[in-house]
């Protein structure tokens, strides 16, 4: 198997110098494309992207970004591939590596993406697991420096559950280097071992008793739907626990004056966002969703080893 195979699985699989290349890169090549200019520096190269999950941001960005470097990408759901019939993730992943230059994978259990990774020749990408979604990092805070400049020093205040993204705002403090203020109800904290090995690695977060808590003084507010994908059935449990948790003009008043609301979308409104907030001279979600291809080219170009 080919040494030296660079993966992102999590934040913590670059360091803080290589996460600022990326999102240097990604904002180049955002110039470049509005500017009409080629950047067809994967020619020929195909990206395999495997879903277990519905998408829409993930699958344009990634199906779109490789077009645009000039490479090729194969849809592959495992509801019409051997993954979906039982074909073990050892064997898929030699196979579809002997094949392609890049996957990603976009599922449920993220200890599968590990399993693929690790019998895989070519680098993996995970596009989002129950337990982390790094990508939406990098486009997160590429957002933040293109408005504001380096998070760097920088305080967020995540509000609502310990969820995926949570988990990778606690990665990305050591990555970026700013402080994460954290505001969950009781019951929907973080993952105890993931927080813990993030902050032996340098991160800085701040375990809050109260959105106010977690608001006050931060730089950006950033939330995320109160049920994700597979917890539908816990939305009215949801909904009724997470009632005072919702971002709103009298939160987002209790950060700085020129704080930057984000939501990793899809949003509901009235939820854990309101109308106000999200569609009001704070946020910046739209951005941050096209991002998401930009990030994500500078990242495959990064991992295919592309100097710039």
């Amino acid at each position: 198997m080919t040494q030296n195979i660079r993966h992102f699985l999590t934040l913590l699989d670059i360091t803080p110098d290589e996460a600022t290349g990326i999102l240097n890169r990604g904002i180049a090549l955002k110039t470049m494309q509005k500017n009409g200019s080629t950047h067809r520096t994967l020619d020929g190269k195909a990206l395999a992207m495997i879903f277990e999950k519905a998408s829409t941001r993930t699958r344009v960005s990634f199906e779109t970004g490789m077009f645009q470097l000039g490479g090729h990408a194969l849809f592959l759901h495992s509801g019409t591939t051997q993954l979906g019939r039982g074909e073990p993730i050892e064997d898929s992943a030699r196979v579809i590596s002997s094949m392609v230059d890049l996957v990603m994978i976009r599922t449920f259990d993220h200890a599968a993406v590990e399993t693929f990774a690790a019998h895989s020749s070519i680098p993996v990408i995970n596009a989002l697991t129950d337990s982390t979604h790094p990508c939406q990092i990098l486009a997160d805070v590429m957002t933040y420096v293109e408005h504001r400049g380096s998070i760097n020093g920088k305080t967020v205040a995540w509000i609502g559950d310990g969820n995926n993204m949570a988990h990778s705002w606690i990665n990305g403090s050591v990555t970026f280097g700013y402080t994460l203020n954290i505001a969950c109800p009781e019951g929907y904290a973080p993952d105890a071992t993931l927080l813990a090995n993030a902050v032996n690695k340098g991160a800085i977060v701040n375990l809050c008793n109260t959105p106010q808590e977690a608001a006050q003084g931060a730089d950006l507010i950033t939330t995320d739907v109160w049920a994700s994908m597979g917890q539908e059935e816990e939305q009215k449990i949801r909904e009724a626990v997470f009632k005072d948790y919702q971002v709103d003009s009298t939160l987002i008043a209790l950060a700085n004056k020129d704080a930057l609301f984000m939501h990793c979308l899809p949003a509901h409104r009235g939820e854990e966002v309101s109308a106000d907030v999200i569609d009001g001279p704070q946020s910046v979600v739209f951005d941050e969703a096209e991002n998401r291809l930009h990030a994500q080219k500078a990242l495959m170009e990064f991992l295919m080893g592309i100097e710039s």
